[in-house]
């Protein structure tokens, strides 16, 4: 597993190196919850996918991401609000032996 370092702000981007992969990846608040776009190197792999807690992102392996993303609340079980990333809620890189 590997943290994937958010800021507490409603809307935000970020490049980072997961699994040997250049992603980029936005995590966005809106009213019905939180929201996040994943791309490697630049193409799109996900995007506008619901954030709930403990629940993969990607799950499929045809989509070519190698591993997933997932929200963990380190607190209970709810789902992700932004003024608790980087705390109580943390996103996570799954790697692929860590999904089974």
């Amino acid at each position: 597993m590997q943290l994937v370092p958010l800021s507490a702000v409603p809307s935000q981007r970020l490049s980072i190196l997961l699994g040997g992969q250049n992603c980029q990846i936005k995590v966005y608040q809106k009213t019905t919850g939180v929201y996040l776009d994943l791309s490697v190197n630049d193409a799109p792999i996900v995007s506008g996918i619901v954030c709930r807690d403990r629940v993969v992102l990607v799950r499929d392996v045809y989509l070519g991401f190698i591993g997933d993303l997932s929200f963990f609340d380190t607190q209970g079980v709810s789902d992700p609000t932004y003024t608790g990333f980087g705390a109580r809620f943390q996103l996570v890189y799954l790697e692929a032996g860590d999904l089974s």
